[in-house]
């Protein structure tokens, strides 16, 4: 799937891609982006999608670095978890973006 921004977004800095197996300590779940919840994983404070997660471990390889893109940006969906995208920006760049910051075009 395709998608433009429409809203600004800037994200939280970028991260390093955690293994599966690594701790994770669970926070508060987020108000405004049900499934997710804050974390300490690796000593980073970043946010987690609930599923991603079991017995305090992650079960998938997990990178929470976010895109920051401008509107008009266009970006190419791999993902959708809980309202964020996975996604990739026409510099290749990899990281997850909200999904009421976008629409989806068509190609």
């Amino acid at each position: 799937m395709i998608v433009r921004v429409v809203t600004k977004h800037d994200g939280e800095g970028v991260f390093p891609t955690f293994a599966i197996g690594t701790p994770v300590e669970i926070g508060e779940s987020c108000k405004h982006f049900l499934g997710w919840c804050a974390c300490v994983i690796d000593g980073h404070n970043t946010y987690v999608p609930h599923i991603f997660v079991k017995n305090s471990k992650l079960i998938v390889n997990y990178n929470p670095t976010e895109l920051v893109q401008g509107v008009g940006d266009i970006l190419k969906v791999q993902e959708i978890v809980h309202s964020w995208l996975l996604a990739t920006n026409a510099s290749g760049e990899k990281g997850w973006f909200p999904a009421e910051a976008v629409i989806s075009v068509e190609v």
